[in-house]
């Protein structure tokens, strides 16, 4: 059966309040590399995380950035995605449907619009069909064309399970600990040739690679 459109969301609102019940249970604490707990709010960013931690990051923004909250998601436009986008909704995020492959997409333009109207964007550059751990360019063309720095974000736990998926995403279990990173600032590079703009891919999927303990 087809889980889309009204079935999916009264599903999100039934399970929602136990989805929130079982990050109740989770030790999650802070490195905050980039010091991002103490920058102005008026001062925008580039999220960026792995496809495979996605599961709690809007989690972690409520609970330790609560003045970053209208921020806003690049999701799938997939029928999965439209759960997720559901979900990161009810914690203030805007989602933005589409994918973050490609340098020139319409998603991505619309994230420009998005960033000057005043929230965060956050993007997941390998998603949504990876290779896993493989940063598409799409970010490094956002990042050029509005000035606004990258932060990497990562997530490490201490028990988890496993989803038979493209990129192995990761579940933390129950009363497992929860270590949230924000990686050190990342500033994009202008680029005029092909060459430069794959050095920046490049450098920023290495920069993001640095948070990454468990593969």
């Amino acid at each position: 059966m087809k889980i889309e459109g009204r079935s999916a969301r009264v599903l999100i609102t039934l399970l929602f309040p136990i989805f929130r019940l079982y990050t109740a249970t989770l030790r999650v604490t802070l490195d905050d590399r980039a010091g991002l707990c103490s920058w102005p709010k008026s001062q925008r960013l580039i999220g960026s995380l792995w496809h495979n931690r996605l599961l709690l990051i809007a989690h972690a923004i409520a609970k330790f950035l609560p003045q970053r909250r209208d921020g806003a998601a690049l999701i799938s436009a997939s029928r999965d995605g439209a759960i997720i986008a559901d979900v990161v909704s009810r914690y203030g995020f805007q989602p933005v449907r589409g994918s973050s492959s490609r340098r020139g997409s319409g998603a991505l333009l619309q994230l420009a619009d998005v960033i000057a109207s005043g929230r965060d964007p956050l993007i997941t550059p390998d998603g949504p069909r990876g290779p896993m751990y493989e940063l598409g360019g799409g970010i490094i063309f956002l990042a050029q064309k509005t000035g606004t720095p990258v932060v990497p974000m990562h997530m490490e736990y201490s028990s988890y399970w496993r989803v038979k998926s493209w990129d192995g995403f990761f579940i933390p279990k129950p009363f497992s600990h929860v270590r949230v990173t924000f990686g050190p600032e990342h500033r994009v590079r202008s680029t005029t040739t092909e060459q430069e703009f794959e050095a920046e891919r490049a450098r920023l999927q290495e920069a993001m690679m640095a948070l990454v303990e468990t593969r």
